[in-house]
């Protein structure tokens, strides 16, 4: 056997790869005790803040306002309603009906407030659990309808609490 390969006598057969195991250990940052190093260690401290930077500052929707009165003669005035398929209701699911959806942590059991022109509603407000209200936001289509889009106006919309569902609002 040649020196390189050679096994010292107090190193028993296992000796050669123990050796080889602590220079792969060293070389990914972790130490042969399991234990990480103050470089990698410093690395992921860093990570973890800037990510609970990111995280704290994107909290719950701040309240909006309330839809103004406009001044008469207005053809789109502020109602209040619960004319929503929520997704308790299974005809939420049913795409073949072409009404108004709303997918909120609160159903319609909050205020709800809108805006529309004709019948098409333009707009959405709904009061959280303290009565703050939060402008809904209303998808590009009515999903999951597949009807409805050829109606005047564009039919029925959908729409979402801000931040109810991770990237809307």
């Amino acid at each position: 056997m040649s020196e390189a390969t050679q096994y010292l006598p107090s190193e028993g057969l296992g000796g050669e790869y123990r050796r080889s195991m602590t220079t792969t250990l060293r070389a990914s940052g972790l130490r042969a005790s399991g234990t990480r190093s103050p470089k990698l260690v410093r690395i992921l401290a860093a990570l973890a803040v800037t990510a609970a930077a990111l995280f704290a500052g994107s909290g719950m929707a701040s309240a909006d306002e309330w839809p103004p009165v406009p001044a008469e003669p207005s053809p789109s005035v502020p109602f209040e309603t619960k004319g929503f398929l929520t997704p308790t209701d299974p005809n939420y699911w049913n795409p073949l009906v072409a009404e108004n959806r709303l997918t909120s942590p609160f159903g319609t059991s909050t205020r709800i407030v809108c805006t529309a022109f004709h019948g098409v509603y333009t707009g959405c407000w709904q009061a959280d659990e303290r009565g703050n209200p939060h402008k809904l936001v209303a998808l590009p289509f009515n999903f999951p309808s597949i009807t409805g889009w050829s109606l005047p106006g564009g039919g029925p919309a959908h729409f979402v609490y801000p931040g109810f569902i991770p990237g809307i609002g």
